[in-house]
């Protein structure tokens, strides 16, 4: 049997790039039907699931969402965006690094945006660029979204910096990396070099740092304002379970203040 997601991807190449947004609202509505009176929802792509999937090179359960592949992450970023930004009320320049087609798929699709992707490979980026070294001016946008992408870039103080410098005075940023933290303190070794290497001390063969509590200190070390927001536990536990959520996610929520301080 063809798995669902296989044949969304299938459905995409078919159906013209202009007709997705409508393609993918009939089928949001058609695949909610099989699943009525299912505990379990998905805010990216407001279907209805008996279970989440297990993901991840160490399963982890109720995780992936069967019908958009939405993981913990990207539900909790989707549910802090609507419920606490102004992202869908006013008219914004969205910066989006390394997009998801998760979150792609709804931000294109809002009127208010100006939204512009970009990364320096995906092909379902607007703008090729290096995030340690993009094309745009400074104070450009008003909110910049990036999602794990930090911990695989060699200078993330300079990829950080980058960030600051095109976001406007006021504006607003979510940067999220993945975080141990039990970890007091970032781990790096630039000498760790070959992929089996990578995984085996840092969990993935292309990342090149563990992150810690001190991740906060490299984005408050240019200049942002920021605020931890412990989503997930503001959320509650009926809603960390409906949604899938892992119940100690955290939300680094950077502000770029009026008075450059730098």
């Amino acid at each position: 049997m063809i798995k669902l997601s296989k044949l969304i991807q299938i459905a995409k190449n078919i159906i013209p790039e202009k007709h997705h947004a409508k393609a993918r609202r009939i089928f949001n509505r058609l695949r909610t039907l099989p699943n009525i009176g299912a505990k379990f929802y998905c805010p990216c792509c407001n279907a209805l699931v008996k279970e989440f999937l297990p993901f991840g090179a160490i399963k982890r359960q109720n995780a992936e969402c069967p019908y958009c592949g939405a993981l913990e992450r990207h539900r909790l970023i989707r549910l802090f965006l609507k419920n606490e930004t102004n992202l869908f009320s006013d008219r914004l320049n969205v910066l989006h690094f390394a997009p998801e087609n998760i979150l792609k798929d709804f931000l294109v699709t809002l009127p208010n945006l100006n939204y512009v992707t970009t990364d320096l490979s995906s092909p379902i980026a607007s703008v090729k660029s290096d995030i340690t070294n993009t094309p745009f001016e400074d104070d450009a946008f008003d909110v910049i979204l990036c999602s794990h992408v930090l911990e695989h870039v060699p200078d993330d103080h300079k990829a950080i910096r980058e960030m600051f410098r095109i976001l406007k005075p006021g504006g607003w940023a979510i940067i999220q990396v993945p975080i141990d933290k039990k970890r007091k303190y970032t781990y790096e070794d630039p000498s760790i070099i070959s992929p089996s290497d990578r995984e085996r001390v840092f969990g993935q063969f292309d990342h090149l740092r563990i992150y810690g509590i001190d991740y906060i200190d490299r984005l408050e070390s240019v200049g942002f304002d920021v605020t931890v927001h412990d989503y997930a536990k503001q959320l509650g536990f009926d809603m960390v379970i409906k949604c899938g959520l892992m119940k100690d996610d955290s939300i680094y929520y950077c502000i770029k203040p009026k008075c450059n301080r730098k």
